[in-house]
């Protein structure tokens, strides 16, 4: 009899194509294959794309390029691509390259392993038609082999899709109208999550705290099973065995008092927001279609730190957007200063298909050259500003999610405290060293500019009360290894 069929998945882009690259390893599992030690073992490679970026649509087509000679390397290999570009191109990509054999787009992970199979006849195949229910979110649940060996993080997708139509995105070409799960649907999943072992949750939305937002508007959440995105989060609070919870990326439209209190009263919600801004300018904002201005946003952040003053803000930056003068940069530098951002993400504008803003006049185009200059003050200015927080930090204690070992090599392990901060400790010479997926409490004794080096406090095990700088007590949880590490993320954003 022979061996099982073998996967393997390359990731780009954000997280929640790292939980659909996850979604894709389930149901293969559920479909008799096995997860291949590398691609060269695999028979089966799915690409997840990314094209929130044209860097990154660029990074699909070098790939299919160069895996034309490994799907000839041996007989019976297929190559899938699916995500972003998947949904934007469809059957563009079956035409361009005869290497590859199926596409599929977001609405459609579920037909990953039929598709394959599908591919073995011989028959080539895109399936990108879209799905405004929520039959994209029916998945299997957990197979045996996909929740015996993971860590004891998850991402959970809440909601898909965007209404928000920024006029620089893609992503409600890409990923279609908002789509909110039920509460139900969510919180069975976390429960079952729980009871596995995971620790920590990540909510997922493209703007995930409009969950359930046109059924609240509309008073029918009750019939969707929906309800507003703070109470969601309460009622995942109440979870337990849950002792983290984050959520990526909220809309600063949809942080409303609701969820601002959330902050100051849930006793598991991680003190770090990253709430995504893209410019300083007002009148830049206003040609994004960011609807909400400076001030708006200003008094966002006011309003989070008033109800947890500790909390770590990050964000998200395009400098050379359409239009942008030196006085539009300018403001976005002042912005960060005046928000003291912990961290950012920052880009040069990339002009996207089918978005108001590819559609520019010439005139407003930034050089490159001067993008790239803007792009490079900004990161100048804001490399001081982890740094500094950083430091200020030295001294105190505080709880680190432990990932497993350090990219600084050696001993050392590393991890995530509540602040989405990066934390790398020694383990203890003898006796018994932390595991991925335990909660420790670390001495933070050195700043640098990326992470913070601790000391280990106390023994491994999972701690209970609020995290943050006075949380003390112990209490003891399970851990499980890091078997994530395996879906290869090639880059995010």
């Amino acid at each position: 009899m022979s061996p099982p069929r073998a996967f393997a998945i390359r990731t780009y882009g954000c997280q929640m194509n790292v939980h659909d690259s996850q979604k894709v390893a389930n149901l293969l599992f559920h479909a008799g294959y096995r997860e291949a030690a590398s691609e060269e073992e695999a028979d089966l490679l799915v690409v997840n794309t990314c094209s929130i970026r044209e860097k990154a649509e660029h990074h699909l087509y070098s790939d299919l390029g160069a895996l034309r000679e490994w799907k000839t390397a041996a007989p019976g290999r297929v190559v899938g691509v699916g995500g972003c570009v998947a949904q934007q191109v469809g059957d563009g990509l079956l035409a361009r390259f005869p290497q590859l054999d199926f596409v599929f787009g977001t609405h459609n992970v579920r037909h990953v392993a039929a598709l394959a199979e599908a591919a073995l006849r011989g028959e080539r195949a895109a399936r990108t038609e879209e799905s405004a229910g929520p039959e994209r979110f029916a998945l299997p649940e957990a197979h045996p082999v996909w929740a015996g060996g993971r860590a004891a993080r998850a991402y959970v997708t809440v909601m898909e899709g965007c209404d928000m139509f920024c006029s620089f995105c893609i992503v409600p070409l890409t990923r279609g109208r908002e789509v909110s799960r039920t509460a139900e649907a969510i919180v069975a999943e976390v429960r079952a999550l729980a009871d596995r072992g995971v620790r920590e949750v990540t909510l997922l939305g493209q703007t995930v705290n409009a969950y359930g937002r046109h059924d609240v508007r509309r008073g029918r959440e009750a019939a969707a099973g929906t309800t507003t995105f703070a109470a969601l989060l309460r009622a995942v609070d109440a979870i337990p065995g849950i002792d983290r919870i984050r959520y990526t990326s909220p809309h600063p439209r949809f942080v409303d008092d609701e969820l601002v209190r959330a902050h100051g009263e849930l006793e598991h919600l991680c003190p770090h927001v990253h709430l995504p801004v893209q410019s300083g300018s007002d009148r830049i904002l206003e040609a994004m279609h960011r609807r909400y201005t400076r001030a708006e946003y200003e008094r966002v952040a006011r309003a989070l730190r008033a109800a947890r003053p500790d909390v770590a803000l990050t964000t998200d930056l395009i400098v050379g957007f359409p239009g942008e003068t030196d006085g539009d940069f300018e403001a976005t530098l002042g912005l960060v200063r005046d928000i003291g951002f912990v961290d950012h993400y920052s880009f040069k504008y990339s002009p996207r298909p089918g978005t108001r803003a590819a559609e520019a006049p010439a005139r407003d185009e930034v050089p490159a050259g001067l993008a790239q200059e803007r792009l490079e003050r900004l990161q100048v200015l804001q490399r001081g500003l982890p740094l500094a927080y950083h430091r200020g930090r030295v001294g105190t204690r505080t709880r680190v999610r432990v990932d497993g070992p350090s990219r600084k090599g050696g001993r050392q392990l590393c991890g995530r405290d509540p602040y989405h901060r990066v934390v790398n400790f020694e383990p203890p010479r003898g006796g018994i060293a932390p595991h991925p997926g335990d909660l420790v409490e670390v001495d933070l004794v050195e700043a640098l500019p990326h992470s913070l080096i601790g000391e280990l406090a106390v023994a491994p095990g999972s701690l209970a009360g609020r995290d943050g700088p006075a949380a003390s007590s112990a209490r003891t949880t399970a851990t499980a290894s890091d078997g994530d590490a395996r879906l290869r993320v090639v880059s995010s954003l």
